[in-house]
């Protein structure tokens, strides 16, 4: 396959060909099979596209790093089968391409249901921090927690087939396409855009879903114009699987009732319909807030060049984190806010989003300068910045070692020390 080619994606049509076409879409570390109980009723009504994730259920494994090209792979894919407009519902990672879609491109979509979606997935740090766990322990880990994060207790226990067969998804999942999509989780958050999705929306969600819970799907229902919600008792985060009966009349009802016309029956051509107005009640429900810092005070730039504050704080909050970023802004005052501006704007704007050394290289350098300088407490944030960025515990090591010999062994062993620490924090799995 050709390197600039855009990979298709693993797919399966069910259902008559001349029905319209409704697409059903994964979570991450699941394959299309979520859907196989929804599948009998749906194809009565409509020719049911269902597609894996990269590197899922035995997919090609080329990796897509942002929600935005694993759209983009989607469509290639349609696009290759003559699929021009459908409607989609996708649950988690697939909710999120869903709205994408909505977002990006709408004259293709007819309708939409988000299950257990988020505008934002929990918190970057989470995400990236599972893509470590994963790059040092492999899979395993992370699928033997599977089914306390997708089933409610009871439902658990009682079908140890369908646990066992949720594990063994995991489990066989390609292990860089897992954490890619972690990737594209930890930086997904279209919360300022939710106002733009023009489309009828079905929000929908088990009712003791820890993951992506009620909450989440009330910050949906909040923005989207045209959405509605509907909570299922009883289920967790893999409601299609865990109440498949309750959700196939859910997305039944909604793709029957909802589903928007391509073009205007008058003129032929497309009807862009202004979304209705939906009167704001209340505010609706944030997320957890991030600390608010007053806007920097812009030095002087050169003329026609973009000052690299913001570059720079984005890269910043990609390898450090946010939490750790958030809190060293929040701790700034008037005698140390102008160097988190400096070191925001130069280190991190200029030289960090340099493209002359990926962050990998960089991280190994930073290291190195950190164990010659003796700067432990630098030492502790950029060593789980360097994992973070890619590296393995292997390969610090290897930094480490490298540091021993021409910056001396008792700065090389204080590095150990410190360094160690933060690999056993990072990388042990927590239930």
């Amino acid at each position: 396959m050709s390197e600039t080619k855009t990979p298709a994606l693993q797919y399966r049509f069910d259902g008559p060909e001349d029905a319209p076409v409704l697409i059903l879409g994964p979570s991450l570390g699941t394959t299309w099979h979520m859907w196989d109980r929804q599948v009998p009723e749906l194809t009565k009504q409509w020719r049911v596209f269902r597609f894996d994730l990269p590197g899922h259920g035995g997919a090609p494994a080329y990796p897509a790093g942002s929600v935005a090209e694993l759209t983009d792979r989607l469509l290639v894919t349609l696009d290759g089968l003559g699929v021009q407009r459908f409607g989609y519902a996708g649950c988690a990672l697939g909710g999120a391409v869903g709205v994408e879609l909505a977002l990006r491109h709408p004259e293709r979509l007819a309708s939409l249901g988000l299950i257990a979606a988020s505008p934002r997935f929990g918190t970057a740090d989470e995400f990236r921090q599972r893509g470590v766990i994963v790059r040092t322990n492999g899979l395993d880990p992370i699928a033997r927690m599977a089914p306390e994060r997708w089933f409610t207790s009871g439902f658990a226990a009682a079908q140890p087939a369908i646990t066992e067969w949720a594990v063994q998804m995991v489990r066989t999942t390609d292990p860089g396409c897992y954490i890619a999509a972690c990737e594209a989780l930890a930086s997904f958050d279209v919360r300022p855009e939710l106002g733009r999705v023009g489309v009828p929306t079905l929000v929908l969600v088990g009712s003791d879903d820890q993951v992506t819970g009620p909450a989440e799907a009330r910050t949906l229902v909040a923005g989207i114009p045209d959405a509605r919600l509907a909570v299922v008792p009883g289920a967790s985060h893999l409601v299609p699987v865990e109440q498949p009966a309750a959700v196939t009349d859910l997305l039944v009802r909604h793709f029957s009732t909802a589903w928007q016309p391509a073009f205007d029956s008058a003129t032929g051509q497309m009807a862009i319909q202004a979304p209705p107005v939906k009167p704001v009640l209340a505010a609706p429900p944030q997320p957890a807030p991030i600390a608010e810092i007053a806007p920097a005070v812009v030095g002087p730039q050169s003329a026609g060049r973009p000052d690299p504050y913001e570059a720079g704080l984005k890269v910043r909050r990609e390898v450090l984190g946010d939490a750790h970023v958030d809190r060293a802004l929040a701790q700034a005052d008037e005698f140390s806010g102008d160097f988190q501006e400096f070191i925001t704007r130069y280190a991190w704007g200029e030289i960090w989003d340099r493209p002359g050394l990926d962050r990998r290289a960089r991280s190994c350098v930073t290291l190195t300068a950190l164990v010659a300088g003796g700067h432990l407490d630098e030492l502790v944030f950029h060593t789980r910045a360097a994992l973070r960025n890619g590296l393995t515990p292997v390969e610090i090591k290897e930094v480490l070692l490298q540091a021993a010999v021409y910056c001396g062994v008792p700065a090389a062993n204080s590095a150990f020390k410190v360094a160690q620490q933060v690999i056993r924090e990072e990388t042990t799995p927590t239930d």
